[in-house]
């Protein structure tokens, strides 16, 4: 067998799976759609589950994918040896209910002996203990000698995950030679060793269990197969591992290039490399498909895979940002078969970078707390960094246990390793608990089930009113035949103009009537099959299943929807021309109200940038430009330039919307047929949503009106506020209003600083010397926070050694303020804690500096008692001279 790259192999997978009848269909999101139940595409299978679970029709029985997959359970062990990752590529070829055991076994042997040539005595076989069915097929069907084939028990060849399809299956190995095995007499498949590889499974599908150990055969059996990319590249290629494989390698060898080291040079260096080369495929795709560094949820995976290599690319001298370099050879390595990544690799470098900066000054607070440790460390005589501080420098700065352990080495002090890797594997075991309990079951169902065909849409045409079939009413998830006046509903039809919300767009609302009923549309929403769904109540009469109705959408409503949706990707061109080609739509919200648009941005916006955006946008609707939406097919669409969504799945027909040569995107909502019909567009806000997405909400046509009628009386309110005949002159009386307050406030002020001085003078006639040190406390209700404060101020900068603390009380809160002059904290006087202790007599609590400190008072009669104590209190802090 000849030596073949990774993306030659790919395409000869699909494309054999072609010739026997497959669709090929692109790889689904990471981000899965519509399933809860996963945080990121972790198999092939998984974005096929709504087929193989009949809750979507597939485009075809017999489907083809190469699936990008993310799995993070063991993100530890990466790097630590060269089995490990996060990201891989699984080829799958499926059957819904067609072929079943023989053909997958058929074919599995043809792909492998006949296109890629691997020879037949080097592939092994095995089969479920019980599947003598499998069995026979091999060996009397496709000819594998018995001496090649294996049984395996349960939990090696039989695919079940919780209630649903499961079954045995069936897997090929690849026998890498004796060379690679342990040398034991019995070394045979399923050893440990590294002699034999598993390379493809084929998982029959053809028992429902309910989970509890009970199997029913099925009436539809289905295939589901699954083979690692990688894996099978290492066997075509000759290499041990996946870091070895061609365009796996080119990506390290361009993080060499960077650090100045080689592979396969020092074992430390190479388990950087590894995590280096294994995170940057994983976070370029899973931002390429919208994931954005966060705290929570895949946001957080990303963040963390960008932080671990970060880290490590400081291991190996990497001290500048570096990663969103090695994005440019991740995407080249893989653009033949996902160009995607091409088109937003602009967007990927910055997010990157960013990330890149971010957590370099987070390491730097890392490096300062190391710092802050080893010191108190040799204070103490100490010789161990403790196990908490470590796994804290690790989860909470990113600091790898490798750098502390170097860094603290180097001034001969060990770290607790035992009690470090204790804590992670307690934080790992509560990441996987937290993992299982969200994940549930893979087969997990859930929606309406009707078996009526997809609704028909004529909402793009038929703007206002269409004539339809009722064909299900559903009542508390439930199928009925009618729904009464008064009850809430979800009615299906045949066919509707109301839009059902996707893609950021709001559902229509509206009504269905008969001449004798009327069921009001709140809005409107659609399963996976198509289905539409219109949400609402009957309002009067009764409706039936089978009855003929109007739909009726409000006009009104979606008009006002349509203008902002057209806005909002006008908003887009304009924000890519005034920020730059690193902006993409990162989620939008469009209303009959107003527009609100997410997008990835790393900056507030300036005032001034805001209003270009505002102005460039008004400019293209004062030009009266033509919308036209098309559907054509998705590479056409391409090669026009269209903007797709991040994470959206797109068939093979997709709908563009074009405003002139400014704007063209992918788009399934509504829109106006003319810029001009926007009337205007106004900004109302740009905020943060995340880091690195900001939020624009901002209205157009009516909406701007009504802006302009709230400032019209916003306006109103404040000059009948000022006493004003009208709103001539308000700014000037405003700025007039505000110099006068700001003069008030500075005669307070002055009043303050005058009440604290005529208060100064008689609060030391009772000073009290202890340790050679004044003491002085005094009561003075009624005054402010500030005075008192102003007035510890005061004290802490005389030059003479004095304690004082100051009471006050107003109504049923009082405050305490203890200041300590320089020559008095000399003597060990220490404003917070003195305070503390003065506060505690009264039930209060408080603290601070040495040199000033508040509290509050607890019970207010009892502040004499306090301050009769300070004295007693401030003698056990003051040393004697």
């Amino acid at each position: 067998m000849k030596w073949q790259g990774v993306n030659e192999l790919r395409e000869k997978y699909l494309s054999f799976f072609e010739s026997k009848g497959h669709t090929r269909l692109p790889s689904f999101s990471l981000v899965p759609q519509g399933d809860k139940s996963l945080l990121l595409i972790n198999s092939g299978m998984a974005p096929l589950k709504k087929y193989f679970l009949g809750q979507a029709v597939p485009p075809n029985t017999r489907v083809t994918t190469c699936q990008k997959c993310i799995r993070t359970p063991d993100i530890e062990r990466v790097g630590q040896t060269a089995r490990h990752g996060t990201y891989f590529e699984m080829l799958g070829n499926f059957s819904f209910g067609d072929y079943f055991k023989i053909e997958a076994i058929t074919w599995a042997w043809e792909f492998f002996t006949k296109v890629l040539e691997m020879p037949a005595d080097k592939l092994y076989v095995s089969v479920f203990e019980n599947d003598d069915e499998a069995y026979d097929m091999w060996t009397k069907q496709i000819g594998v000698a018995e001496d090649h084939m294996v049984r395996l028990g349960r939990e090696d060849n039989f695919w079940e995950h919780g209630s649903g399809p499961c079954g045995p299956c069936s897997e090929i190995y690849f026998d890498r030679g004796p060379e690679k095995g342990c040398g034991k007499p019995d070394c045979h498949v399923g050893c440990d060793c590294d002699r034999y590889v598993e390379v493809w499974n084929l998982v029959f599908s053809q028992f429902d269990s309910d989970g509890n150990g009970h199997y029913t055969e099925m009436e539809h059996k289905n295939i589901d197969t699954g083979m690692g990319l990688e894996r099978l590249a290492c066997v075509m290629q000759g290499v041990d591992n996946l870091f070895e494989v061609d365009t796996v390698q080119n990506i390290m060898k361009h993080v060499c290039r960077i650090a100045g080291v080689t592979y396969n040079a020092d074992e430390k260096t190479d388990v950087a490399l590894r995590v280096i080369t294994d995170h940057i495929r994983s976070t370029t795709f899973m931002i390429g498909d919208g994931v954005m560094p966060s705290n929570a949820g895949r946001g957080y995976v990303l963040r963390r895979l960008l932080r671990r290599a970060a880290r490590y690319g400081r291991l190996i001298g990497i001290k500048k940002p570096f990663l969103y370099e090695v994005v440019e050879t991740v995407i080249h390595e893989n653009a033949s078969a996902y160009p995607e990544l091409e088109e937003k690799k602009a967007y990927i470098r910055k997010i990157v970078e960013e990330e890149e900066k971010t957590f370099a000054k987070t390491v730097d607070k890392g490096f300062d707390m190391l710092s802050g440790i080893l010191t108190q460390l040799k204070a103490e005589g100490k010789d161990t960094v403790s196990g908490e501080d470590a796994f804290k420098l690790s989860d909470t700065y990113g600091f790898p246990i490798d750098l502390t352990e170097e860094i603290a080495a180097e001034q001969g002090v060990s770290v607790d390793r035992e009690r470090f890797a204790a804590l992670v594997e307690e934080q790992r075991n509560r990441a996987r608990e937290d993992y299982h309990n969200k994940a549930g079951s893979s087969w997990a169902e859930g929606g309406l089930q009707m078996d009526a065909p997809a609704t028909v849409f004529t909402g793009y045409s038929h703007t206002a009113e269409e004539d339809a079939k009722v064909v299900a009413i559903f009542r508390d998830g439930e199928s009925v035949d009618t729904a009464a006046e008064g009850e809430p509903a979800v009615v299906v039809l045949d066919k509707t103009p109301f839009y059902a919300e996707s893609g950021g767009q709001i559902g229509d609302s509206g009504s269905v009537t008969t001449p004798d009923s009327t069921f009001t549309v709140e809005t409107t929403s659609k399963t996976e099959n198509g289905h539409y769904l219109h949400l609402g109540a009957m309002t009067e009469g009764a409706l039936h299943v089978g009855d003929t109705v109007s739909a009726k959408i409000d006009a009104d409503k979606r008009s006002r929807t349509m203008r902002n949706h057209t806005a909002a990707h006008l908003l887009q061109a304009a924000l890519r021309s005034v920020l730059g080609d690193h902006v993409h739509q990162a989620g939008q919200l469009v209303t009959d109200s107003r527009c609100r648009f997410d997008f990835s941005h790393f900056a507030a916006m300036t005032h001034e940038e805001i209003k270009q955006a505002e102005a460039l946008v008004n400019e293209k609707i004062l030009e009266a430009i033509p919308v036209v939406t098309q559907e054509l097919p998705i590479a056409e669409a391409r090669k026009l330039g269209a903007m797709a969504l991040f994470g959206e799945k797109y068939g093979d027909v997709v709908r563009v919307v074009t405003v002139g040569d400014y704007s063209v995107e992918f788009c399934g909502g509504t829109h106006v047929d003319n810029t001009a019909k926007l009337g205007l567009f106004r900004i109302l806000s740009e905020s943060s949503v995340a880091s690195g997405v900001r939020r624009i909400e901002a209205v157009t046509g009516t909406g701007v009106l009504e802006l302009l009628d709230s400032y019209e009386q916003t306006m109103a309110s404040a000059a009948k506020a000022m006493k004003l005949s009208n709103t001539t002159g308000l700014a000037e009386h405003c700025a007039a209003l505000v110099a006068d307050n700001k003069e008030k406030d500075r005669q307070i002020e002055s009043l303050n600083q005058k009440i604290s001085d005529a208060q100064m003078a008689a609060i030391f006639d009772n000073a009290k010397a202890v340790n050679g040190v004044k003491v002085v406390s005094a009561m003075l209700n009624g005054t402010t926070p500030q005075v008192l404060r102003k007035m510890g101020d005061t004290i802490k900068d005389m030059k003479e050694p004095v304690v004082a603390v100051l009471a006050s009380v107003n109504g049923e809160k009082g405050n305490l303020v203890c200041a300590c002059s320089a020559a008095a904290r000399d003597k060990g006087a220490h404003a917070g804690k003195i305070v503390q202790r003065v506060a505690a007599v009264t039930g209060g609590k408080g603290g601070g500096k040495p040199d000033s400190a508040m509290a509050g008072i607890g019970k207010t009669y009892m502040v004499d008692e306090a301050l009769l104590a300070l004295d007693g209190i401030a003698a056990e802090f003051l040393k004697e001279d």
